[in-house]
């Protein structure tokens, strides 16, 4: 596959046979040439657990000290005063039964989070074959199954991200937008590495924090060295 003058112009930035700590690696992806549009900066978390077994699972959310840069379509599933409360909050899209018919007769899915209340998980379970595949469905370790949807709405809203390992033991987030300055996105990728850390299964044996890699959309990833930031207070 032809590679860009742009991401060989990056490439030419690194040194292949070395691994970088968190701030020279963001300061090399901040001197390479712009793109067209806003890239967003991703994090790669190789970790040492496999996923198939249940309680070496890692998953969970944060809020990011400096948010990721884009706008969240937020629907949650909510009757009375707690609807009252979403809309308050700001949420795009409030409703019960009328959001569920909209999706399921008009393959609607035009929202990133969905959040409800307990009360209406018995409709929203219904919805599972959509939006289960989609990292959609609410769940209450995520806190986006909650009676305080005010709460979960400004949390999503102001750069609330979920982390989960696949079935390959790698966790993929967005953390900030090539836009942010370097300390913004240091400060971002750096509290995402700490849940992680703080996330470690007491089942995980050996080297937990296996790689790290961080790159933009459109460029090339700059290795991290793990004992860099497995070093931190968590």
């Amino acid at each position: 596959m032809a590679r860009s003058k742009r991401y060989e112009a990056s490439l030419a930035t690194l040194d292949r046979e070395r691994s970088y700590n968190l701030d020279e690696a963001v300061g090399i992806m901040k001197s390479w040439p712009p793109c067209k549009f806003d890239q967003s900066v991703d994090l790669s978390l190789n970790l040492g657990v496999d996923p198939k077994h249940a309680d070496q699972m890692v998953r969970g959310a944060l809020v990011l000290p400096h948010g990721i840069g884009r706008a969240v379509r937020i629907l949650v599933f909510a009757k009375g005063e707690k609807e009252r409360e979403a809309r308050e909050a700001g949420a795009d899209f409030v409703g019960a039964e009328d959001l569920a018919k909209k999706i399921t007769d008009e393959s609607w899915l035009d929202f990133d989070r969905v959040i409800a209340t307990p009360d209406m998980m018995g409709l929203v379970g219904r919805l599972g074959r959509v939006l289960g595949p989609r990292g959609l469905m609410p769940n209450p370790k995520l806190g986006t199954v909650t009676p305080d949807v005010a709460r979960a709405v400004a949390e999503n809203k102001s750069g609330k991200v979920e982390y989960k390992v696949d079935k390959s033991g790698i966790i993929h987030a967005s953390v900030a937008k090539a836009s942010f300055d370097a300390q913004k996105i240091r400060e971002n990728a750096q509290a995402l590495i700490e849940a992680v850390l703080r996330a470690k299964p007491a089942s995980a044996k050996g080297v937990y924090m296996k790689k790290i890699s961080l790159s933009t959309t459109m460029g090339p990833g700059l290795r991290i060295d793990p004992s860099s930031v497995e070093s931190v207070s968590v």
